[in-house]
């Protein structure tokens, strides 16, 4: 399928164009939760397009588009959703299809609440921004060596919380926890005063594999089933005084926050890129072919409480070191099995430049440089009342891919 003309009125700068068509759960007042597609301003609601026969051939069963999270629909098989998204944009195309004959099939945005796409089993955090790394490193290590020697020999990673992964519009309140204040000994118990955003991107796995089988960098992109925006959200000073010997704790696991439409990777097929030159060159373990890393956009804006939002960030993932590849090959090369609905968040996103640091730790250099927003205040760390916005696309040859946003607000700390 050369072109695609929609005979739906799409928007040049809409996230979801004909060439994406990313999954998600939605409900509506009279509707439960169900599998949809968005396009343009609406979400084809496809249980509805079932029964309108917009599937017929596909062997698909009815049910697992009636199911509140994508996990049914996934296991299945990629090939499956990869079929209901060619046959969307063949209907899309037919100005005689079923698609655009059926009564109730599009269902407007506004109209609309999103949910969780996905049932999470377990999660993965990444640390795969050289930038971002060696930003951390300089601050609180050895400005002359600011990566540890691990960093270029491993995609480093914890094991997070997935009970705690909400999707975009959901509040979140400022974690407390123990902290050591500057210049004293005992540590003393509050609520977070360095609460930070991370900017991320989660890969969502579609396939299982088998205890004590690794998957390849050749493999992985069968395992991969679509990308969402993520929020890892930080309690820098819980996280500072916790993270010995074992790493992130309290100071991570009290929330994350994720995009609700998940982009299937085929989707972002076109804006493959090479990735950064890796030296020393990584085990064999570790090598891959051809481009692997992806030319997405990405910003990040606050808004406090009743004003308007400023941008303090435009990153780009194609940035990252280590790409979803590796980063799948490492997770599974001793044997640890992956399954359907796991999510492996790439960790934060920093550019080279300081506009594109993908934390507040960096923009602010750890609060010793305040940020100035548009109302006039200064930030060094996220705010109760802030709302922090994510966004994310990519743009190339007249095709835009987007991700849409994951809004999140904070409010204070229960009493």
């Amino acid at each position: 399928m050369s072109e695609l003309n929609p005979w739906l009125n799409i928007a040049a700068d809409s996230d979801f164009s004909i060439h994406n068509l990313p999954f998600g759960i939605f409900s509506t007042p009279n509707q439960r939760p169900r599998v949809g597609v968005a396009i343009g301003e609406f979400i084809i609601d496809l249980p509805v397009a079932s029964q309108a026969g917009v599937f017929a051939g596909l062997n698909i069963p009815p049910i697992v588009l009636e199911q509140p999270q994508l996990n049914n629909l996934m296991q299945l098989g990629k090939v499956i959703s990869l079929q209901i998204r060619h046959r969307l944009q063949q209907q899309l195309c037919d100005s005689e299809s079923a698609l655009k004959a059926s009564k109730g099939v599009l269902v407007p945005m506004i109209d609309a609440k999103m949910h969780m796409p996905v049932q999470v089993g377990d999660y993965t955090d990444f640390y795969s921004s050289i930038e971002h790394a060696t930003n951390v490193g300089k601050m609180f290590r050895d400005p002359a060596n600011a990566l540890l020697p691990n960093w270029k020999h491993i995609p480093v990673g914890y094991h997070g919380r997935a009970s705690s992964i909400i999707p975009t519009d959901v509040p979140i309140r400022r974690p407390k926890g123990q902290t050591l204040p500057k210049g004293q000994d005992t540590p003393v118990f509050r609520s977070s005063k360095r609460l930070d955003f991370e900017l991320e991107m989660a890969f969502i796995i579609g396939k299982e594999s088998k205890l004590g089988e690794p998957i390849s960098t050749a493999e992985a992109n069968d395992y991969i089933y679509g990308m969402v925006l993520f929020n890892d959200w930080s309690a820098r000073d819980i996280q500072k005084w916790e993270y010995v010997p074992l790493g992130p704790f309290l100071g991570k696991n009290f929330a994350s926050s994720i995009s609700p439409w998940v982009v299937l990777l085929e989707a972002l097929e076109p804006f493959k890129v090479a990735g950064p030159i890796q030296d020393p060159q990584v085990l064999p373990y570790l090598q891959y072919e051809g481009k692997n890393n992806y030319d997405i956009e990405l910003e990040v804006g606050i808004a406090p409480d009743g004003q308007e939002e400023t941008i303090v960030s435009q990153s780009n993932f194609k940035y990252m070191y280590w790409n979803m590849q590796q980063q799948l090959a490492h997770h599974t090369v001793n044997g640890c099995n992956v399954r359907v609905g796991d999510i492996l968040a790439s960790g934060t996103i920093s550019g080279p430049s300081p506009d594109s640091y993908g934390s507040m730790l960096e923009l602010s250099w750890s609060g010793s440089k305040p940020l100035t927003l548009s109302d006039g205040s200064t930030r060094t760390f996220i705010e109760d009342g802030d709302q922090v916005c994510m966004r994310g696309f990519s743009q190339k040859g007249g095709k835009r891919v987007g991700f849409g946003s994951v809004n999140t607000k904070v409010l204070a700390s229960h009493a």
